[in-house]
């Protein structure tokens, strides 16, 4: 066995660990390498089928190629696609793109992390704990339509890994967040020998991070070994720039690059090129602490 072998071992274990501790489990879906990674390990471990609804919060400012991609694969694999959005921010034109011509100074104008704060962490927790419609696509006529089920979920699998950035580093494979889905560092369950802390205090709902260990060179050659398919935003298409993390279109920058497939971003990665180079460093909203202060109040 070798060592993808064993994060995939490791992975589906979890993901079926949490199948059988939590009762109203969902798995976040960015439609980014890593969550899709996640989704394909979630159907080899379920059998070609996945028990759980997969979510995913559209800001509206995802790029084109991002949504038609999670649609085209929700209808190939038979998914439950839910959709959640902050319908009434948008509507109001309070996001950060909508705001930039307002001066400097006015109550109104709003950062990336605000912008963040409202069409990510808010609607993350609205659509997790029911209290705003959710969408559900249609996989007989591939449209959304607004979903029944308005009850919480309690078990939500996220695929955050340790090395991708600094907050993330600090989590459990099963980490506790409170009623209000803010996460307390400090107060993390120990993790030893494959014993995990699963049962918590009504109102609280768990975070599962099934691939906490892998490295982003793993991903990508699990990708390339189980021909996983990956949104083209990920290589460059002859401009000599690719997007390396994916978020929304005005707060992302592509790196240089001209990796073309997935070989290509692999030489690149192993050259030692983006060494010095965060992961998300094309991630305009992160800052200094920007990501940490959202997920401590609930963004993934």
């Amino acid at each position: 066995m070798n060592y993808l072998d064993q994060l995939e071992q490791q992975s589906v274990f979890i993901l079926r660990e949490a199948f059988r501790h939590f009762d109203r489990l969902c798995m976040l879906w960015s439609i980014g390498k890593d969550s899709t990674v996640l989704l394909w390990l979630a159907r080899k471990a379920f059998f070609g089928h996945v028990p759980f609804p997969l979510v995913h919060i559209d800001t509206s400012y995802k790029l084109p190629e991002m949504i038609a991609y999670r649609d085209r694969l929700a209808m190939e694999y038979r998914l439950t696609m839910v959709v959640g959005q902050a319908e009434e921010a948008i509507a109001a034109g309070r996001t950060f793109p909508a705001t930039q011509h307002l001066p400097d100074g006015h109550p109104d104008k709003l950062s990336r992390v605000d912008c963040c704060g409202l069409l990510k962490r808010d609607a993350l927790k609205a659509t997790l704990q029911g209290t705003h419609p959710r969408k559900r696509l249609n996989l007989h006529t591939g449209r959304y339509e607004i979903d029944p089920d308005r009850e919480p979920y309690h078990g939500v699998i996220v695929g955050a890994r340790a090395d991708e950035e600094g907050s993330r580093s600090k989590e459990r494979y099963f980490s506790p967040r409170d009623k209000n889905n803010a996460w307390d560092v400090g107060d993390q369950p120990p993790e030893f020998w494959n014993q995990f802390k699963t049962d918590y205090a009504p109102g609280t709902h768990v975070r599962i991070h099934p691939l906490l260990d892998w490295t982003e060179v793993n991903i990508w050659e699990y990708i390339k070994r189980e021909g996983i398919p990956t949104v083209s935003l990920y290589y460059d298409q002859g401009a000599g720039t690719r997007y390396r993390s994916l978020g929304c279109a005005p707060c992302q920058a592509p790196i240089q690059s001209t990796a073309r497939d997935v070989d290509e971003i692999l030489v690149e990665l192993r050259s030692g090129k983006l060494k010095d180079v965060a992961e998300r460093s094309g991630r305009l909203q992160d800052g200094k602490h920007g990501l940490e202060e959202l997920r401590r109040e609930g963004y993934m």
